[in-house]
């Protein structure tokens, strides 16, 4: 058989497991057993459990585990509405400061939790109704929230960029650090935008008032005093210092990422202790069935995309189409642009693990043949990936939006997204611009690091 064919059967076969609606990790995993049966020595069948160990056997991948034990801490809670209410009071002046407040709120809670769905949750549940409660149209409030989630793959630490390390064997520290200028020019792409539309909907609720005297409560002035501000502190600056902590034994050289996982878990689990009282068994359960849950799924689609790239790599699928994509002698701006579609085609489709693990074998050779830095690109396929989680049809934020504000439309949720799609892509073509965006931090960090050793 030859190996055009192959890899096409090898793709179609893969498409019906995906779209048979079978969980991705036992679809995954079945195509690979299916094809070891059909094309490699009977012999291989017998190893499936020790490639995949060999394969998960990595001390990296040990801090997702204790990464989702920190968000789970934090995400299970009050901390995401206090994190929250503490914004809200600081920018409450600020024109649109509500909307800038979640921006800003949603960046904290992802760099503290690593979770897009927690963030969406955990601030969405209290940013939704306040908004709303204010006059925000429901489609631009849940619009934020869903936008403002999916940073929890971009800012460090990040789930799906341990994975790409893993992946691309590039190192965690540097992409965690290459993660943290994109995520801020996010942040400020989505505060202005906020801001914008602010001003947009207070003009029309402004004018609805002169026409028909319906005051809007967007018209309704709020301040708070300085007293109400700094009562505000005591519960969201542990948090903060917590998140500073973490990353300073990281880039530090104090700790491993492993380690550093280790020892933001634990001090998670502490501060809400302290903070909210949570430590009885009852209340620590929760947190812990969530933990593992959560866990064993990942884990489970990790081992599973690693066996069936095991298998593209053993029969020469992934080295073939590298090879042939290499062959066409794209332009590399061209190949990068045609990687990019592909990943936002996926990402209709599949979640952000099964996008780097199932691609990675493929598209990161003709890359770096190509001159491109991994890391940098690293970078771009995670902010492409984050417009996965919020457009159709299954855009993971749009479906806890609409379960925590269920009164909200879809076509409002979706309509309401579309504008952060487009910040999204703007914010990749920058860094295609201008790439010292991705790179210039840890290049700086890194080069400071080995002048102190």
């Amino acid at each position: 058989m030859s190996m055009l064919v192959l890899g096409s059967l090898f793709g179609v076969v893969t498409l019906l497991f995906m779209f048979s609606g079978a969980p991705i990790a036992f679809a995954l995993g079945s195509v690979a057993v299916l094809f070891m049966a059909l094309f490699m020595p009977a012999s291989a069948l017998d190893t499936i459990t020790q490639n995949v160990y060999e394969e998960m056997a990595s001390i990296t991948l040990l801090s997702i585990p204790l990464f989702i034990l920190k968000g789970a801490a934090i995400g299970k809670s009050r901390a995401g509405q206090d994190l929250y209410a503490a914004m809200h009071v600081w920018m409450g002046r600020i024109p649109g400061g509500l909307g800038i407040a979640n921006v800003f709120a949603c960046a904290l809670f992802a760099a503290m939790a690593g979770s897009s769905p927690a963030t969406c949750s955990a601030i969405g549940s209290a940013g939704i109704p306040e908004m709303r409660k204010r006059g925000y149209s429901p489609g631009f409030a849940a619009g934020i929230i869903a936008a403002g989630g999916t940073l929890g793959i971009l800012l460090p630490p990040s789930i799906t960029m341990i994975l790409y390390a893993v992946a691309a064997e590039q190192s965690l520290g540097r992409l965690f650090l290459a993660g943290i200028m994109p995520g801020v020019l996010l942040v400020a792409l989505f505060a202005i935008y906020a801001a914008l539309r602010y001003r947009k909907e207070y003009a029309l609720a402004e004018a609805e008032y002169k026409r028909s005297g319906a005051a809007s409560a967007l018209l309704a002035n709020e301040s708070f005093t300085n007293r109400q501000k700094f009562e505000m502190l005591p519960r969201v600056v542990p948090f903060v210092l917590l998140l500073i902590g973490v990353m300073v034994a990281l880039y530090g050289g104090f700790a491993t990422p492993s380690e550093t996982a280790g020892l933001g878990a634990l001090l998670a689990l502490a501060l809400i202790a302290v903070i909210y009282g949570v430590w009885r068994p009852k209340d620590v359960a929760p947190i812990l069935q969530s933990t593992l849950k959560e866990s064993t799924m990942l884990m489970f689609i990790i081992g599973m995309s690693l066996l069936f790239s095991y298998v593209m790599s053993y029969l020469h699928i992934s080295q073939a189409t590298a090879e042939w994509i290499v062959a066409m002698q794209l332009s590399k701006w061209v190949l990068l642009a045609a990687v990019l579609l592909m990943v936002i085609l996926l990402g209709f489709f599949l979640p952000p693990v099964s996008i780097i693990l199932m691609t990675a074998p493929i598209i990161l050779p003709p890359l770096k043949a190509a001159g491109f830095d991994l890391i940098w690109f690293g970078i771009l396929m995670t902010i492409v990936m984050e417009t996965g989680l919020i457009h159709p049809p299954v855009g993971l934020n749009i479906f806890v939006i609409k379960n925590i504000a269920p009164d909200i439309d879809l076509r409002d949720i979706i309509w309401g997204v579309l504008p952060f799609v487009v910040l999204m892509l703007l914010a990749v073509l920058l860094i295609c611009i201008f790439p010292g965006i991705a790179t210039g931090l840890p290049d700086l960090v890194m080069g400071v690091a080995a002048k102190a050793h």
